[in-house]
């Protein structure tokens, strides 16, 4: 079974290198920077110069690109060569309507879709344990899940085209507001004298203890903002939640703040660091 990637950026290409490492036959690979092409040509893909070229040669063709523009191009470039017995895989993070929109366009080649969202970052998909969302058909799901398996640890079926995407919607605004409620307090803390990795100790000891804080207290206390999942990415995700929540009619005030500060964070020029910066809004640091 033939793999193609599209998408080889800070999550893509760690994901596609353990695809390359783990499975038995060719993987075809295309990104608009060719060096990131070249970097998984030299561990044993085949570089190709188009999304299109990559859809020509696979059974599975998976994409991992920024934004639902992105994905609608993808797939309007590749929908006339797809065909019956291919399955697409789209692990993009994006507006779930536009997913089904595209599942649509797929399936009516006669070939599969499934959206297979990831949670977690950079340092989960080196080592092949991220979270994975799914969205389709059961049997298409059963019969990808060895391939999503290469890179993620723990994989569940949410339900039809575009479930995968709701349920990462909803976790990475849930992680906003814990994000929000930990740069709050943990600023508070240090205002009174307490350092983030005291404050983050005493947390665990109490039920306000979480993954987001424990993952990312290190960075904090070295105020090490280098990129495993930017601001501007998480951005786009609060706005897509704010989105679908007012198509649903349901409030969400708390995610209506995480919006306002990763506003904020975008017009501090902090759109390209760790979404952890977003601190330096509380803190009111331009630095």
């Amino acid at each position: 079974m033939k793999i193609g990637f599209v998408g080889l950026g800070i999550m893509g290409e760690s994901m596609c290198e353990n695809i390359i490492r783990k499975h038995d036959d060719k993987v075809f690979v295309f990104d608009l920077n060719r060096k990131q092409v070249d970097k998984l040509v030299e561990i044993g893909a085949i570089g190709c110069n188009s999304s299109r070229e990559v859809a020509e040669n696979v059974d599975v063709f998976i994409t991992m690109v920024p934004k639902s523009q992105h994905s609608r191009a993808v797939y309007d470039e590749i929908i006339p060569v797809l065909h019956a017995g291919q399955t697409c895989i789209d692990m993009s993070t994006i507006d779930p309507s536009v997913s089904v929109e595209i599942s649509e366009k797929v399936k009516a080649t006669g070939a599969s879709f499934i959206d297979a969202p990831v949670v977690k970052s950079k340092p989960a998909a080196i080592a092949g344990k991220l979270g994975i969302y799914v969205g389709g058909d059961e049997k298409d799901y059963e019969a990808m899940k060895p391939i999503l398996l290469y890179m993620g640890e723990n994989v569940i079926r949410m339900g039809d085209n575009g479930k995968g995407l709701v349920m990462k919607i909803c976790h990475n605004a849930l992680v906003s507001q814990i994000q929000n409620g930990v740069n709050e307090t943990s600023t508070l803390a240090k205002a009174n004298g307490i350092d983030i990795l005291t404050f983050a100790q005493a947390i665990s000891y109490g039920g306000a203890g979480n993954w987001y804080l424990d993952s990312k207290k290190d960075a904090l206390a070295r105020e090490d903002y280098t990129t495993a999942f930017s601001v501007e990415n998480e951005h786009k995700d609060v706005h897509i939640c704010l989105d679908l929540a007012k198509q649903c009619g349901v409030s969400m005030p708390g995610e209506e703040n995480a919006a306002r500060v990763y506003d904020r964070a975008l017009k501090m020029g902090l759109g390209k660091e760790d979404f952890c910066a977003t601190i330096k809004v509380v803190r009111n640091d331009k630095d």
